[in-house]
């Protein structure tokens, strides 16, 4: 953990740059963000009144004028926000805020639960507050609301620290069961990151039993010099550790006697995000996953289904193979790493270095116009042909929706880049896989914020694909997780497919019915012990998933 001071276009549909500048441009649509804005604080200001309030003391209140508080509110009456009492000739909560606060309460998504109270806490102490989750031995920050000072904590997302020395880890460590926190305290590695690390497994144990019988612990000065934090575990109803919740920051503003005031306001949150949680469903698992006949490849990736037959690639051997369900074949060469892969009408489109190729059923080569010719991330077509595509934006990166003449009709900002998209043209949405933060995302026309599904542990493996299925379910192969999965609308689990192979790459719907998953891996960067145990690490598998899945429209 560490403390950072922070800082007060002509259309070209073959360049990089040009769809960037048309994506700003797309992007000042959303100027409606003010509206909003006096939206919300008419709904946050009838929220806090006990007794409601007239459309003269919200005007009043907010500085409005009366015009534009009588439109937002007839706007927030029809939708079912609020409701008029037409006695008294008051606004109060209407119904459907209490929709929505039941359907948050029974959300099963830990980052979607503790949302709520790392912003109170944060409100409440100024100082960042931070959401971890046990992996193996150490604790991994996947949620952080930053604090009010400049001079603050700031561990990134997916930073990994060691349990030992972390508040969050010596809470999740206190809370577990006797014998899985002995095995583990028994394994542990004790570094000593500073002089104020606990480096003896006796003080180490003494603090988990203070820690336990308080609910709550600090890290004082342990992981970074001048830096304090306290956390307390994450405990489901079943008694299950799902996380921990801490608040951070430097020491001379979170003295000792300070935390003793923040860790019984710290514990009190993590309980009340556990009360929400609910136990993981219970997997399926259905066919037999089988590998197609062929030859293996360093990193295999991309698959697509497109005129009648499954394409993949190699994109270390630059390669592009095609396969049935039985048999799996060699179909062309290429003289540069492989970046992307997209269904055509008449083969596949593949970026190959700087410049798109069509590979045509035959194996013959052909150059293609018209499409971003720098790397992107992450790439699908829609049901009307345009392209998707993750590409990188300044420091940051863009989801875009490409027009038939290559400007952007819609976008969305990402802190980091995706690592697989994926449009359902039935629900008009597309799904955005992050690996690095494995944070699973979708995206809807119009809004310009994207929602959570949910995020998966680092321990599961890394969203590395992505394809739909006509039920809604979610299909991603889970890079070195051993596994595909498939998540259903809402983000939870529904299904786990486990795989003879560590490394699982990509996934992809094809056969004659269109439900036969067809899965990719990779060979490289597969220890020699791994490869040992998973001699087919860099074949294509395929299995019947018992499910139809969306196949992908085809470019040209």
């Amino acid at each position: 953990m560490t403390l950072s001071r922070m800082p007060g276009d002509a259309a070209d549909p073959d360049t990089l740059t040009a769809l960037l500048g048309n994506a700003g441009a797309a992007s000042s649509r959303n100027d409606g963000t003010a509206s909003l804005d006096k939206a919300l604080d008419v709904l946050d200001a009838v929220g806090q009144a006990t007794e409601g309030m007239s459309q003269a003391d919200l005007a009043a209140r907010l500085g409005l004028p009366r015009t534009t508080v009588y439109r937002m509110l007839g706007t927030l009456v029809s939708r079912g926000l609020l409701r008029r009492d037409p006695v008294r000739r008051v606004y109060a909560l209407g119904s459907r805020c209490f929709e929505y606060a039941r359907a948050a309460y029974v959300m099963p998504d830990l980052a979607a639960a503790a949302m709520a109270e790392l912003r109170s806490l944060r409100d409440m102490t100024g100082e960042t507050t931070y959401l971890a989750i046990l992996d193996g031995h150490e604790a991994v920050s996947v949620e952080r609301m930053d604090g009010a000072h400049s001079q603050r904590s700031s561990a990134a997302i997916g930073q990994r620290k060691p349990l030992h020395c972390t508040s969050q880890g010596k809470a999740m460590l206190a809370a577990l069961g006797t014998d899985r926190r002995e095995t583990l305290l028994r394994e542990l590695p004790l570094p000593a990151l500073t002089a104020r690390s606990l480096t003896d497994r006796r003080r180490l144990q003494a603090e988990l039993r203070l820690t336990a019988s308080r609910g709550w612990a600090i890290d004082d000065e342990e992981v970074a010099p001048g830096v304090r934090c306290c956390g307390a575990a994450i405990v489901d109803p079943q008694g299950q550790v799902r996380g921990a919740i801490s608040v951070a920051g430097p020491a001379f503003r979170l003295t000792l006697e300070r935390l003793e005031l923040i860790g019984p306001e710290v514990a009190e949150a993590a309980r009340r995000i556990g009360a929400q949680l609910s136990p993981a469903p219970s997997p399926r698992i259905d066919g037999a996953v089988q590998a197609v006949t062929g030859e293996w490849a360093f990193d295999g990736a991309h698959p697509v289904w497109a005129a009648g037959a499954l394409y993949w690639a190699d994109t270390l051997a630059p390669s592009v193979h095609r396969a049935g369900r039985d048999r799996d074949r060699l179909l062309a060469t290429l003289d540069a790493p492989v970046q992307a892969l997209l269904p055509h009408a008449h083969g596949v489109a593949v970026l190959s270095g700087e410049a798109w190729q069509l590979v045509g059923t035959d194996g013959g080569l052909q150059p293609l116009r018209g499409l971003p010719v720098r790397r992107p991330s992450a790439t699908c077509t829609s049901s009307s042909g345009r392209l998707w595509a993750c590409v990188p934006d300044s420091d940051r990166w863009r989801v875009l929706e490409l027009g038939a003449d290559g400007t952007a009709v819609e976008s969305w900002r990402l802190t980091e880049p995706a690592t697989a998209l994926a449009r359902d043209p039935a629900r008009e949405t597309l799904h955005i896989a992050i690996g690095g933060s494995g944070a699973l995302y979708t995206a809807r026309r119009g809004r310009p914020t994207l929602q959570r599904l949910t995020t998966v542990p680092r321990g599961s493996g890394m969203l590395a694909g992505l394809a739909l299925d006509r039920e809604g379910g979610i299909w991603s192969a889970m890079r070195g997780g051993w596994s595909a999965v498939r998540f259903l609308p809402d983000g939870s689990l529904d299904q786990i497919v486990s795989l003879p192979v560590p490394c699982p790459t990509g996934v992809a719907f094809g056969g004659e019915r269109g439900d036969m998953l067809y899965i990719t891996s990779a060979r490289d960067n597969v220890t020699r012990e791994a490869l040992e145990a998973a001699p087919l690490s860099g074949r294509l598998f395929a299995v019947h998933s018992g499910i139809a899945g969306l196949l992908p429209t085809a470019l040209g």
